[in-house]
């Protein structure tokens, strides 16, 4: 599989990663051994990146690519994690003795010395302008603790303020066939800056995959339907932000332009891997199969005017209610 440079970071990495929320039993029931098959055909497909964070599965999703990976000592895959949602979302937790604690846990659920890449987890948005806080984050770098650090946000201005900063890796922020106002801003500055970008939530929260329809139901522990407008945490998060039923007609038009014998969610990660700028992508996988289908996105290549039905679909039913929020 290709690979692209991290932005500062410095590594590379596997163009289409691997997002291990679902592997925390947060989207439904996920086993053990369900969860290592996936790991194991997502590696098997070329994947070299695996995105995880403290609070999935309350630690659990780390701790399994911990295992899968002391397990496969012969494997050279970057693992990025993230902090910051174990505690009030109240600026003044994200301080040095916090972080400490935070990130001594996720080492431990990883079993590793040093993290990779630690992200800041959609903190608020005060955060992203509090030097004392890169200053922690700095010294962590400088004792070994982390090797690099990178923000997840919610909005293009967290966005462009985390770019801004002179030691930010990467940013990780929703993009996808729903969500296009990252492209204005956001993937130009970051090019020019030298920050990865790390496109989450790439199926809009499996949308994209054109299995739903209207009468769509999930199990009562997956976020799809216990924060499915946003009830729970983030609106952006769930749907990437959008009315289900405006989501699955949007969908529906979308499925329409993949060309025969590409699946709708490998198109939806191909077009995001064909903007400028995107470093990877990172989709979740509850199977072998999804694993295996996501990975094959990387060699898909799309059809003159894919985008152009992209930003179609965006404008006539998206924009209004999508672009001014995030």
């Amino acid at each position: 599989m290709e690979t692209r440079t991290l932005g500062r970071t410095g590594r590379d990495v596997s163009i289409v990663g691997l997002g291990t929320w679902q592997l925390g039993a947060d989207w439904g029931d996920v086993t053990r051994e369900d969860a290592i098959e996936v790991l194991d055909a997502a590696v098997a497909g070329g994947v070299t990146f695996f995105d995880t964070a403290d609070v999935y599965g309350d630690g659990r999703s780390e701790q399994l690519i911990g295992e899968y990976l002391r397990s496969r000592p012969e494997l050279d895959v970057f693992v990025a994690t993230k902090m910051g949602r174990r505690a009030e979302q109240d600026p003044q937790h994200f301080t040095l003795e916090n972080f400490r604690e935070w990130t001594d846990r996720s080492r431990q659920n990883l079993g590793v010395d040093t993290l990779d890449l630690v992200q800041l987890h959609c903190p608020p948005t005060a955060v992203f302008s509090d030097d004392r806080v890169f200053d922690a984050l700095d010294t962590l770098v400088e004792e070994k603790v982390i090797a690099a650090y990178g923000v997840s946000v919610e909005t293009v201005d967290e966005a462009l303020t985390a770019i801004a900063r002179p030691h930010v890796a990467s940013v990780q922020i929703i993009l996808n066939a729903f969500r296009l106002k990252p492209l204005d801003e956001v993937l130009p500055a970051a090019r020019e800056a030298g920050v990865g970008i790390i496109a989450r939530v790439p199926l809009a929260s499996g949308l994209l995959s054109g299995r739903y329809s209207e009468d769509t139901t999930f199990a009562a522990d997956d976020h799809r339907t216990f924060n499915r407008s946003g009830e729970a945490f983030d609106v952006g998060e769930t749907f990437s932000g959008v009315d289900f039923a405006t989501g699955v007609q949007a969908a529906r038009e979308f499925a329409d332009l993949v060309p025969e014998g590409v699946h709708p969610a490998q198109a939806a990660i191909a077009w995001i891997l064909a903007q400028p700028g995107v470093t990877a992508a990172i989709p979740g996988a509850r199977n072998v199969s999804q694993a295996q289908s996501n990975a094959a996105a990387a060699d898909v290549t799309l059809p003159d005017g894919f985008d152009a039905g992209v930003r179609d679909i965006y404008d006539r039913l998206l924009r209004d209610a999508i672009h001014p929020r995030w």
